[in-house]
């Protein structure tokens, strides 16, 4: 069992990366205050109940989760107050686009992301539907894995898997969509867009 009283030098520490992970979701910064003061008013009061040695920071991100999915879903969002710097969010894709890669060399999807402004991939990432939306959050940027995700989701792997896999296609689907809307695909990619890529040897 945690000891209350040194829940602040234990918990304080990871206040930033779950704001950060509060705006993800909130998609507002007063929003984002409200469930992060939340997650740490619940966390303390649960703190007694919390065992020692295990993952600290999944267990606060567990809150975190819990509370925005039972309380700020429903809220009507207002209008972004302040301007987002989500470089991070940027490595988003390059993740997505590489996890599945057989090697690092350079291919069409990577000359895309080269060529796609900021604020469109954090867009993209904000469109997807909720459930997708926090797996892809929770495991290519915050960096869980699977089992931790589960755990925080309280859902099976095969569904966190799942959810991350479709996620990540509706992802890069409208990240390389607004790549062929504004003309930045390579040449050699227009047919992966369109959905009829090449196979080798056709004739």
């Amino acid at each position: 069992m945690a000891d209350p009283a040194t829940f602040a030098d234990d918990a304080m520490p990871y206040m930033s990366a779950l704001y950060a992970a509060a705006m993800r979701m909130t998609r507002n910064p007063a929003d984002a205050e409200d469930l992060v003061q939340e997650t740490y008013l619940r966390a303390y009061r649960g703190y007694a109940g919390f065992r020692e040695g295990t993952n600290l920071k999944a267990w606060l991100y567990k809150i975190l989760t819990n509370t925005f999915i039972n309380q700020y879903r429903a809220k009507k969002r207002r209008p972004t107050e302040a301007a987002i710097d989500d470089r991070d969010d940027w490595l988003i894709y390059q993740r997505v686009g590489g996890l599945e890669a057989v090697d690092a060399n350079v291919t069409p999807e990577m000359e895309v992301l080269d060529r796609l402004p900021d604020q469109e991939v954090k867009a993209a990432l904000e469109s997807l539907p909720e459930q997708f939306r926090i797996a892809v959050i929770l495991c290519d940027i915050e960096e869980f894995s699977y089992k931790e995700i589960a755990e925080i989701l309280d859902v099976p792997i095969g569904t966190v898997m799942s959810r991350i896999h479709r996620g990540r296609k509706l992802l890069q689907k409208r990240l390389w969509d607004y790549a062929a809307e504004h003309r930045l695909l390579p040449d050699d990619a227009v047919s992966v867009a369109s959905g009829t890529p090449v196979e080798a040897g056709a004739g």
